[in-house]
């Protein structure tokens, strides 16, 4: 079994926070996409690049309605998640060829949720070998892609329809 290990979460975890509120109701009531790194608007949920990602290309899915509770979730909102989680897939193997995948949620945060009270699901692409020492000897990590680079380029496969 492979481990995603990404201890430099913690300090981002443990920060405090510039942004009062919650990013997944407040980001997406402004007009801000590209700034907020939004991808997609759906009918109830909404796609956005992580800026702390775990890799490049890091996607997350959430519901615009403030909900932590999983099993709270219309089916609306359940089919649409994950529908747009399968896009997200689409998209970044067309972009950034991905040898793989890791998806989740994380409820809770004692399960590691940077936002426990606003669901997401978390779409990150894996390539072999993208775990290497930097981050163990020299407590760096490489992120190969500016996340403003990585948001056009995931963007604008979107807009042109993915693969699809």
């Amino acid at each position: 079994m492979d481990s995603l290990f990404a201890p430099w979460r913690m300090t981002y975890i443990r920060a405090p926070k510039d942004h009062e509120g919650c990013i997944f109701c407040d980001f997406p009531k402004e007009d801000r996409d590209r700034e907020r790194y939004i991808v997609h608007r759906g009918r109830t949920c909404f796609v956005i690049c992580n800026a702390y990602p775990y890799t490049p290309g890091h996607l997350m899915v959430a519901p615009y309605r403030h909900t932590a509770a999983y099993e709270a979730l219309s089916d609306e909102e359940l089919l649409e998640l994950h529908r747009l989680g399968g896009r997200c897939i689409i998209v970044l193997r067309e972009v950034m060829h991905p040898h793989g995948f890791n998806l989740g949620v994380n409820l809770g945060k004692v399960a590691g949720a940077g936002f426990d009270g606003h669901l997401h699901l978390h779409v990150v692409p894996r390539w072999n070998g993208d775990t290497n020492f930097m981050p163990v000897i020299g407590d760096v990590r490489v992120i190969a892609e500016a996340i403003q680079a990585t948001y056009d380029r995931v963007r604008n496969a979107w807009d042109q329809g993915g693969n699809e």
